[in-house]
């Protein structure tokens, strides 16, 4: 079994705590990722995924109730190097003009690996690599004003940004939101190219439950700041009623799978993509 790179355990956290507008945001939530692995976190709006996300890099840390380990490195302890756990673990938030800041596109992407006390060559290379990576062709936006971008380039710009940091672990919160089939198609694209050729680890968070489907090897489902279900992708789909329970929806492709068979076509369950889907139809309707 693969390294187990993140593991959350039994976190609770609460924003403006002791104040009249004190939100309890988890509540005792577990969380594990993999080496080499697309995880996904999915639930609905309010659950606490964003939340849990902002702890894996440091930018929130564990209190007294819960432990955050991130590539073995609790977050919560004094000695915790959050540095260079940020070097390994990138985030990339829902809304990329949050993230930008710099006049230039090819600064604002150099700015990470300028921290990081890296040559001027070393950082034109993979300042090049991670806008090329992401889209953006390289000698064509390097110099473009960052926030002349339409809404694409900026969450384009905006993952370069955290590619040139060369991270082991890449979350991205709702990378796919407002883009057209095109453009989610490029970013699946990627995913699997940044795990396979840069050996990069993939945790999502999507409301999109085909992406997860397609895109996915484990799902975490968050609920009220829980953690409701968690497991191997087809596992967690294949219990519909109680993920309807938590708020999520299943797959269009499972579901049609799902009626058809409460309907008497003999066909087999556990489809959840619709080549899946596709080809347990064709199977019910052989001879």
């Amino acid at each position: 079994m693969s390294e187990e790179i993140v593991s959350v355990q039994g976190l609770h956290h609460t924003y403006l705590p002791g104040t009249p507008l004190a939100t309890i945001a988890l509540r005792g939530t577990d969380l594990l990722v993999r080496r080499g692995e697309i995880a996904a976190l999915i639930g609905p709006s309010g659950a606490g995924k964003s939340t849990l996300v902002h702890f894996l890099n440091g930018l929130l840390r564990p209190g007294a109730r819960g432990q955050v380990i991130v590539f073995g490195q609790d977050t919560g302890a004094p000695e915790c190097d959050l540095a260079a756990l940020r070097q390994r673990v990138g985030l990339v938030f829902q809304y990329p003009h949050q993230q930008l800041f710099e006049r230039y596109v090819g600064d604002d992407v150099a700015y990470g690996p300028r921290q990081l006390g890296l040559a001027r060559e070393e950082v034109r290379e993979r300042v090049r690599w991670a806008m090329d990576v992401a889209g953006l062709d390289f000698e064509s936006f390097v110099d473009r004003h960052t926030f002349s971008l339409s809404g694409g380039e900026m969450r384009r710009a905006a993952l370069a940004g955290v590619l040139a940091m060369r991270p082991e672990l890449l979350v991205l919160d709702e990378a796919t939101t407002g883009l057209d089939p095109r453009g989610r198609s490029e970013v699946h694209a990627l995913l699997h190219h940044l795990r396979e050729e840069a050996g990069m680890t993939i945790l999502i968070v999507s409301n999109d439950m085909d992406e997860v489907a397609e895109q996915a090897d484990q799902v975490t489902v968050l609920h009220e700041g829980r953690t409701a279900l968690a497991g191997e992708v087809h596992k967690v789909f294949a219990q519909r009623e109680l993920l309807h329970r938590y708020g999520v929806v299943c797959p269009v492709a499972a579901d049609i799978i799902y009626d058809l068979g409460e309907r008497g076509l003999p066909v087999a369950s556990g489809a959840i993509t619709v080549a899946e889907a596709g080809e347990a139809i064709w199977q019910a309707m052989m001879p």
